[in-house]
């Protein structure tokens, strides 16, 4: 039953965090210039990597890396240990539910960016969204398979990180 609560979550949390984003972003893009919108279009496929990067450290960090320094006191340890048990959880809302926001966020930027250029340069609008689609892929897909590799070399070195982030923003 847990496991069917956890989707029903995931459901809402994307559809609540998916309308903030693109109000967001469409609100920047529609009232900005074409330099804005590609800077938060670089941003968005990088905030994408990042949370992919995350995402496949905890699924291949070990829990008992953190333990010894859990019982150490140092900060950030014992919010990696509980990262690392929600390891299937936490994977989800880095890959799929920021992961997929993003790359959504993405693509309906890249729309925005390929009508404004058309407009300015005079291109065909179909030219310019093949190219501007082209490059928002390859970011995404070789940025991912580089920072992947980093990931997995890096795992416990990323949860850390992400562990004393959590410390440091957690409400006490």
């Amino acid at each position: 039953m847990k496991k069917n609560n956890w989707i029903y979550k995931v459901f809402f949390m994307t559809f609540i965090l998916s309308i903030i984003f693109n109000s967001i972003s469409n609100l920047i893009a529609f009232n900005s210039n074409l330099i804005i919108t590609f800077i938060l279009l670089i941003l968005i496929i990088s905030i994408g990597i990042m949370f992919d990067m995350v995402g496949t450290s905890v699924l291949t960090s070990k829990e008992s890396t953190f333990h010894a320094m859990s019982s150490k006191k140092i900060k950030g340890a014992k919010e990696a240990k509980k990262l690392l048990k929600n390891n299937v959880q936490i994977s989800n809302l880095c890959l799929d539910i920021f992961g997929d926001i993003c790359g959504i966020l993405s693509g309906g930027l890249g729309a925005v960016l390929a009508i404004s250029l058309s407009n300015v340069t005079e291109l065909s609008i179909t030219l310019t969204s093949i190219i501007i689609g082209a490059i928002i892929s390859s970011l995404t897909v070789g940025g991912k398979a580089v920072f992947k590799g980093i990931a997995i070399k890096n795992s416990d070195f990323i949860v850390f990180y992400v562990g004393k982030l959590y410390h440091f923003l957690k409400i006490k």
